[in-house]
């Protein structure tokens, strides 16, 4: 998630941040944490989390507007007016230990599968 928010809100930001954490850990996912503005004028942070499968984090977006902790969480968010925007980008993580498995050395084709 990377976001655009009032810096001059951070606090609030850090609360529904917090909340968010919690939430992603109670429901199957794993946070990796908020990154928040360090030195100088910023107005982006941004979070990153993961869920075991695409089905995992569908039963965990289903929650949304439901869930009563949830819709708290949000209200955070909304009541403060702490987040001016946001956009969800879906990735996939290339770890270290990934490093010993070079797709390009496969058959001469980056992407091919084993």
């Amino acid at each position: 998630m990377d976001y655009t928010i009032d810096a001059a809100k951070i606090e609030a930001f850090e609360r529904f941040a917090r909340s968010w954490m919690d939430l992603v850990g109670r429901h199957g996912g794993t946070h990796h944490g908020y990154f928040l503005p360090g030195e100088g004028a910023s107005d982006r942070a941004l979070a990153l989390f993961s869920f075991p499968s695409l089905a995992a984090y569908e039963r965990y977006r289903a929650r949304f507007g439901v869930d009563p902790d949830f819709v708290e969480a949000d209200r955070i968010r909304d009541d403060s007016g702490c987040v001016l925007r946001y956009e969800r980008t879906f990735m996939r993580p290339l770890l270290p230990d990934d490093l010993s498995d070079n797709p390009s050395d496969r058959d001469g084709h980056p992407n091919a599968a084993d």
